[in-house]
C-alpha cells in the first residue's frame, strides 16, 4: 500500500502527519518510534538503500511492483507457456527476467506481454500525449489492452497499478492522483481490499484537500464505496453509493455513462442488503439506457443485466415468471460475454455462476412436490 502509517507502530498518519527520516523520508508517528526503528528495526541497514531508490515511497512502490509482477506471471504461466511478448518479442524479459502475462480479452496467440513492457508502452504514450497537449492523454493504457481494447483484470491489473504508482509517485500532484486511482482499482480487482481501502481513503482526503472538481470526488467516492461493500461494510457502502448516484444523476443526467455506472453500484448495494424490489425498480429503468447508450456488448451493460437477473432469482418472493426471465436474461448475457470476452474473463465467469444459480432456482420451483 502507499505509506500512510508509522513504520514501527502502524499509527495512521494520513498523507501529512508525523515526522520523516531526514535521509530517506520513512515516516514515523514521533521521535520515539524513529529511534526504535534505527536501533532495533534494522533501519540503520536500509536507510541508504531506501534513499538511493528515491525515498521511502518510491522504495516501497518498487518493492511491491516487483512482488506483484511475480504473482501475475505465475498466475498466467499455464496460459503463456511457449508464447512471446508482442512488444519485445521475447519469452523471458531480457532485463527483468519476468514471465509473460495476459488477463484481458485476447484469445489464441494474441495479447501476451511482459508487465514491464506494457508499463513502458503506457508511460511513453502518456508522455507523448501530454507533450503535444492532446485532449486524450492516453491514461487508459495503464489499464486497457491496446489489442483487444478491454481492461486487464485481477493480478495483471494489480501489477499495472503498482507500475503506474511506481512511475508517477515522484511526479506533480495531478499525475500522482491519477496513479493513486489506478493503484486503488488494481488492488481492489486483485481482491486486496484492505490495501485498496488505504489507497482510496488517502486519495479521497487528497482530492478534497486540493478542491478537485466534484466529478473527480464522486469517482473516488464510488470506488471507495465498492471497496466498503467487498469488506462487508454494507450499510456504510450503501449510504455512500446512494449519495454518489443521486449527485451524479443531477450533475450529468440519466443517459450518461458515469450515471449508469453509479446506478449499477447503487443497485449492487441494494441486492447485497436484500432490498430486491428497490434494486429491480432501479435496474428496470437503467438497463434499457445502458443497452441504448453503451451497447449490448459493453461490460457495464452485461454487468447490469446479470445483476438484474440476480435480483430476480435471489428474492425469496420470486415468481415463476421472474425465475424464467432471470434464466433467459442470463443465457443471453452469457452468450454475449463469451463472444466478446472469452470463457476465462471474470465477466463471463460471474454470469455463468448466476446462470447456474438461476437454473437451479427455476428447477426447484418447476419440480412438483413428492407425495408420501
Amino acid at each position: 500500500m502507499i505509506l500512510t502509517q508509522c513504520a514501527v507502530c502502524a499509527t495512521e498518519l494520513g498523507l501529512s502527519l508525523g515526522k520523516k527520516c531526514g535521509r530517506c523520508s520513512t515516516r514515523y508517528c514521533g521521535p520515539e518510534c524513529q529511534k526504535k526503528h534505527w536501533e532495533e528495526g534494522g533501519h540503520d541497514q536500509l536507510c541508504k538503500k531506501i534513499k538511493k531508490a528515491g525515498g521511502a515511497e518510491q522504495y516501497n512502490a518498487n518493492k511491491r511492483y516487483t512482488e506483484a509482477v511475480a504473482v501475475a506471471a505465475e498466475k498466467c504461466a499455464d496460459d503463456t507457456k511457449g508464447q512471446t511478448c508482442y512488444i519485445c518479442t521475447e519469452a523471458l524479459h531480457r532485463h527483468t527476467k519476468e514471465g509473460l502475462v495476459r488477463m484481458c480479452a485476447c484469445r489464441g496467440t494474441a495479447g501476451f506481454a511482459h508487465v514491464s513492457c506494457l508499463a513502458e508502452e503506457a508511460k511513453i504514450l502518456v508522455a507523448g500525449a501530454m507533450e503535444n497537449n492532446l485532449d486524450d492523454i492516453q491514461w487508459h493504457r495503464w489499464h486497457t489492452c491496446s489489442l483487444c481494447e478491454q481492461q486487464y483484470y485481477h493480478d495483471v491489473r494489480c501489477a499495472l497499478g503498482w507500475a503506474c504508482w511506481k512511475t508517477y509517485v515522484g511526479q506533480p500532484e495531478g499525475a500522482r492522483r491519477l496513479a493513486m486511482q489506478q493503484l486503488g482499482s488494481g488492488l481492489a480487482l486483485a481482491e486486496h481490499y484492505e490495501d485498496a481501502l488505504t489507497v482510496q481513503e488517502a486519495l479521497l482526503a487528497l482530492t478534497r484537500r486540493i478542491g478537485a472538481p466534484e466529478d473527480e470526488i464522486l469517482t473516488v467516492q464510488g470506488n471507495l464505496a465498492s471497496t466498503y461493500q467487498m469488506l462487508g461494510r454494507e450499510e456504510q457502502a450503501s449510504q455512500m453509493v446512494r449519495d454518489v448516484y443521486h449527485v451524479t444523476l443531477n450533475l450529468y443526467g440519466e443517459e450518461n455513462q458515469t450515471t449508469i455506472g453509479e446506478a449499477n453500484s447503487y443497485a449492487t448495494s441494494l441486492v447485497i442488503l436484500g432490498r430486491f424490489e428497490e434494486a429491480k425498480a432501479l435496474l428496470r429503468k437503467t438497463v434499457p439506457m445502458a443497452r441504448r447508450v453503451l451497447g449490448e456488448s459493453h461490460e457495464l451493460t452485461l454487468k447490469m443485466r446479470s445483476l438484474y437477473a440476480n435480483a430476480l432469482y435471489a428474492d425469496d418472493d420470486a415468481t415463476l415468471d421472474g425465475l424464467r426471465e432471470a434464466v433467459t436474461t442470463l443465457e443471453d448475457t452469457d452468450r454475449i460475454a463469451r463472444r466478446v470476452f472469452g470463457g476465462a474473463h471474470p465477466i463471463r465467469a460471474g454470469t455463468e455462476e448466476f446462470l447456474r444459480n438461476a437454473r437451479a432456482a427455476l428447477a426447484a420451483r418447476d419440480t412438483p412436490p413428492t407425495s408420501n
